[in-house]
């Protein structure tokens, strides 16, 4: 009974593994927030109080009329306005932020309640999980309103990141529609995290050798961005065109030759070539697949960027399961009963189904510290293996099957005794 006891016992540590993100999110979006307001507040400090000194010195020194210094304190106070407004917007944003942590912490708080796995609470527990994990696959898949629809109907929506994977799908919908606007403006909310990320891999990159820099023009999104431009104006082949994108490589992707510069000597190549040139990799460089390229290294970029798993976490959790179960013959060369016509027994092995056997196929073998196969295994011709015993008796029980013959109880088919192969596991 202690036994059965221990093996039901919940262990809340394991299972909110795979809920990190869930905390990790609102705490990168609520520092966010607060450099925003620091930003802001510095920004008009540095306008408003030299500005206030001069007016209070060109009022006491009568260099100013009353009408100028009136002017001038109505600017000032117009600016303060505007920064109040921009604050409450930001204090409401930080409202939501919190009460999303909140509602995150509580869920994640019940879990630690619960006693076992046999508690009907554990199954309701689960059950949102189930539904955050499918709104995530959703969000990250595209389907959006789908997506909300959920989460409003399982009342989930603070558990859910809706606005941060809508906004990511409506700028790679642009990339991929062949806009950079959307993406770029992007850049610039978040260049100091994006400046401060690709400080760190340029001086790990440097500290692993000068040779693997290259990797480093992999993740500067802004730069790729701005490259997309030059190459739609040098794609025009009008000398107009040509002169702004001389114009627009000196101001945007010359300050990067230092990590970049194979890729900027690249595109002064893309001067004096044609856009149907099949030489590399200028072809590669002007092939429309590059905003495809472009999309998913912003998807890349944006998720690294927020601390966002790279794979949905329903794939996430799959592959846990998955692994436990998997064995060589779910990806052998034959298939499983369930894709057999023939077949006289259903499978229920969700490795070999047509639904998760690509996602399990990079995932590594269940490990046993127990052997359960029995002692006199076989193999058929097919590459079945069964218990000697059990087959020669079921083969006996069938009746249809002729004398030194056994049949396959699984696909049906008929093969001879001295088929049969012993097996040795060593």
């Amino acid at each position: 009974m202690a036994a059965e006891l221990t093996s039901i016992k919940l262990n809340p540590e394991s299972h909110i593994i795979l809920d990190q993100p869930l905390l990790r999110l609102p705490n990168d979006l609520a520092r966010r927030n607060f450099k925003s307001v620091q930003r802001s507040v510095e920004r008009e400090k540095e306008y408003v109080i030299p500005a206030l000194k001069e007016a209070a010195n060109a009022s006491l020194s009568n260099t100013q009329t009353p009408d100028q210094t009136l002017a001038a304190l109505d600017a000032m106070l117009s600016r303060m306005q505007g920064l109040k407004r921009k604050m409450q917007s930001l204090q409401e944003e930080e409202k939501r932020i919190q009460n999303q942590s909140r509602k995150r912490i509580q869920h994640l708080e019940a879990l630690h309640k619960i006693p076992s796995l046999a508690d009907v609470k554990y199954d309701q527990w689960s059950r949102v999980r189930l539904d955050r994990l499918l709104v995530d696959h959703m969000l990250r898949s595209g389907y959006s309103e789908s997506a909300k629809q959920l989460a409003q109907e399982r009342d989930i929506e603070d558990l859910v990141d809706l606005g941060v994977f809508t906004q990511c799908q409506r700028i790679v919908e642009c990339l991929r529609q062949g806009e950079t606007k959307e993406a770029l403006q992007w850049c610039g909310e978040n260049k100091a995290a994006l400046k401060k990320s690709q400080v760190w891999k340029t001086t790990t990159l440097k500290e692993i050798g000068p040779g693997i820099l290259i990797g480093l023009v992999q993740h500067n999104l802004e730069f790729e961005l701005r490259l997309q431009q030059y190459i739609e104006l040098v794609r025009s082949r009008d000398q107009t065109k040509k002169i702004e994108a001389i114009a627009h490589a000196k101001r945007y992707l010359i300050t990067n030759q230092e990590t970049q510069n194979k890729e900027i000597m690249r595109a002064a190549g893309m001067l004096v070539i044609t856009p149907d040139t099949r030489a590399e990799p200028y072809k590669t460089l002007f092939s429309t697949d590059r905003w495809k390229y472009l999309s998913d290294l912003f998807i890349k970029t944006h998720h690294e960027l927020l601390s966002l798993p790279s794979q949905p976490l329903l794939h996430i959790a799959l592959s846990a399961g998955l692994s436990a179960l998997k064995t060589p013959l779910c990806h052998s060369a034959y298939a499983s009963s369930s894709s057999n016509s023939a077949s006289t027994a259903t499978s229920v092995c969700p490795i070999c189904s047509t639904e998760l056997n690509d996602l399990a196929r990079k995932m590594p073998y269940a490990h046993h510290s127990k052997s359960y196969v029995e002692g006199d295994s076989i193999v058929l011709p097919n590459g079945r293996v069964y218990s000697k015993s059990r087959l020669l008796d079921i083969s006996r029980q069938v009746g249809s099957v002729e004398d030194g013959k056994v049949k396959d109880p699984t696909t049906g088919e008929v093969f001879l005794e001295s088929d049969m192969k012993k097996v040795y596991i060593l």
